[in-house]
């Protein structure tokens, strides 16, 4: 099988880190969110059940299909979304909201409507966009110094060496080291660890209008917005061509089915994908969908064994993540700048674009992908309309 023979010790890391980055920095926000509509323990449950196998799936089957890493993931903004707005509303109405957001994320889909508008961003901007999602990740990944120094020097000390003299496989060296060192200081809680299956548990939905301008409108928004337009450009500014509508259809399709299990939007992945779709991965952008594979298929174990799964993730110190994160998006970020400022006539909007998204602004409860694509966007209408076309900037679509 083709798979197995492209598969690479590197691609198998960057799919676990890719994990381990994507569950540990915003699981505790799905918990809350579904303790924000009175959800116990064997919903929550569910909630990680219908999660899992839905990013899973929805990333292994379409990776292996197009030969390309397709990386899923579940909204973290929305979940943070519902934490706030899911207060008065119970299950089966949150249930509703979940089926209405996905109706709309799948017209989005069905229609073209997305990605005609992200056919009309310049890469220049799509890179600057991709440098500021990733780079307070690179710095956090110095940051955590403050609290793990000897974790974060050893980490940095292996990462170059491992550059230096195999740099294939830098970052799952890197990991390696990472968890030997915090095993030795005793900082990973495998008390956290508990194993059990998870089961699904069906809620029946509840249609009112109150769940659908409350929840699910803010909930497709922050969706689109803040994570699919990121998704996009993260795909865009890694060479990736791949058919952004039919995506699009599937997550809104896959949330469709799971949503009254707890599935509430799935979407296009940025932080995770970048970690999939750069060089880390593998030098051959043509065998990182490997790395999407062994993503969706540790997300399909999440699913099944929920809490087992959950717990072991979650045990590793948050400075480990961190530093781990920071350091595989390294040579991404160094090329999402590259990309977007050698580019005279569009480096100004590509900076703009990049400083708003880095600043983390949140506007009208949209992140500031969303904002930093539109202020990049206004910024190149400013500074070039009116003005005659020279040669053919690259990228430019």
């Amino acid at each position: 099988m083709r798979f197995f023979k492209d598969l690479s010790l590197s691609a198998a890391s960057a799919g676990f880190v890719a994990v381990l980055v994507g569950f540990t920095s915003s699981v505790a926000l799905v918990f809350q969110a579904a303790q924000a509509f009175g959800a116990s323990q064997e919903v929550i449950s569910s909630w990680m059940w219908a999660l899992g196998l839905g990013m899973g799936l929805t990333s292994a089957i379409p990776s292996l299909i197009l030969r390309q890493p397709v990386m899923i993931a579940w909204s973290t903004p929305g979940a943070a979304v519902l934490a706030s707005a899911g207060l008065g509303f119970d299950l089966g109405q949150a249930t509703g909201a979940f089926i209405v957001c996905a109706g709309l994320i799948l017209l989005c889909g069905v229609t073209g409507w997305f990605e005609r508008v992200m056919n009309r961003i310049p890469m220049a901007i799509a890179s600057g966009l991709l440098a500021g999602v990733l780079v307070n990740f690179g710095m956090a990944a110095f940051s955590a110094a403050h609290t793990a120094l000897p974790l974060v020097l050893a980490m940095l000390a292996t990462y170059l060496l491992g550059k230096r003299w195999l740099p294939r496989y830098a970052v799952p060296l890197t990991l390696l080291v990472s968890i030997a060192v915090a095993a030795a200081q005793g900082h990973i809680a495998w008390s956290q660890v508990q194993w059990e299956w998870a089961r699904p548990v069906w809620t029946t939905p509840h249609f009112t209008w109150q769940a659908t301008v409350s929840v699910a409108l803010p909930l497709f928004v922050v969706t689109m917005a803040s994570q699919n337009v990121p998704g996009v450009a993260v795909m865009r500014a890694t060479g990736y061509q791949m058919p952004v509508s039919r995506l699009i259809s599937l997550t809104g399709l896959a949330t469709l089915v799971l949503a009254p299990f707890g599935g509430y939007a799935l979407n296009l992945a940025a932080i995770t994908a970048a970690i999939c779709m750069g060089p880390e991965a593998h030098p051959d952008p043509a065998r990182r969908y490997t790395a999407a594979v062994v993503n969706g298929v540790i997300y399909v174990g999440i699913g099944l064994f929920g809490a087992a799964v959950a717990g072991l993730l979650v045990a590793f110190p948050k400075e480990l993540v961190a530093a781990i994160a920071g350091l595989a998006l390294l040579s991404t970020i160094g090329g999402g700048l590259v990309a977007a400022l050698q580019n005279e006539a569009h480096r100004e909007a590509a900076l703009i674009t990049f400083l708003v998204t880095a600043s983390g602004v949140t506007l009208g409860g949209i992140g500031s992908a969303f904002w930093g694509v539109v202020a990049g966007a206004l910024a190149l209408l400013v500074t070039q309309a009116g003005r005659k076309p020279g040669p053919k900037q690259d990228g430019a679509r």
